[in-house]
């Protein structure tokens, strides 16, 4: 018998689709428009009688697909009222290719690392501590460090001085941003992640080529371990 869509496997919703799709009929419901901030994360979870990290989740899903802003301090804001009916399909989609943006993020990035550390300059490594610094104090402020994280990788990138793979890194970016929005918004994973952009500079900084290839294959190892993965 021919395979048809209609005899498809059947895709049970996961918890956070089931929170992000009435979060977003709320939305609809009580007419929110870009710029209205949402409730507490509190609030959301006693209402729809689920976990606080179940209403975590649902919200750094809806933040990757543009949704909504989740701003340190104001909490999460709607930056897009249109569309909402598709976004579990981008939620879906997003999850399914989160595998691969992590393989290819971790081939590229650890051979930049080797090279940073064979080619850096005074000036790349002047970039990288300014980038380790901007993290540290959002950090230190109560913030996920989603700039300095991005800031981070961007002087690593541009310390490998490889225009090939700077432009390759490029064309993943916004790819790689939704992973890292995702990683840095769970518990201790922003400090985690910043002990092990250290251990990549010392590396980078001490020319230890072989050094800095694992601490950044380890690193994006460890920070890909994300929710949306495990389901």
């Amino acid at each position: 018998m021919p395979e048809t869509n209609a005899l498809r496997p059947v895709t049970r919703p996961r918890l956070y689709e089931q929170v992000a799709q009435r979060i977003l009929g709320w939305v609809r419901e009580n007419g929110l428009q870009v710029g209205d901030r949402l409730p507490p994360e509190r609030e959301l979870a006693t209402r729809l009688g689920v976990s606080r990290a179940t209403v975590s989740q649902a919200l750094v899903a809806m933040e990757v697909v543009g949704v909504v802003a989740v701003r340190h301090g104001d909490g999460a804001v709607l930056v897009d009222s249109s569309g909402t009916s598709k976004v579990v399909d981008a939620l879906r989609r997003h999850a399914r290719q989160l595998p691969e943006v992590i393989e290819a993020r971790e081939a590229l990035e650890s051979k930049l690392a080797g090279l940073a550390a064979t080619r850096r300059s005074e000036a790349d490594l002047a970039r990288i501590d300014d980038a380790l610094a901007v993290m540290a104090a959002d950090i230190d402020a109560g913030g996920r460090g989603v700039e300095g994280d991005e800031l981070f990788h961007a002087a690593v990138t541009a310390a490998g001085h490889s225009a090939l793979l700077e432009r390759l890194m490029g064309e993943i970016a916004d790819l790689v941003r939704e992973s890292r929005i995702e990683s840095l918004s769970q518990p201790e994973r922003p400090r985690e992640s910043l002990e092990g952009h250290r251990r990549i500079a010392a590396a980078i900084r001490d020319r230890d080529a072989p050094g800095a290839t694992a601490a950044m294959s380890d690193h994006v190892e460890r920070v890909s371990d994300v929710a949306l993965l495990r389901g």
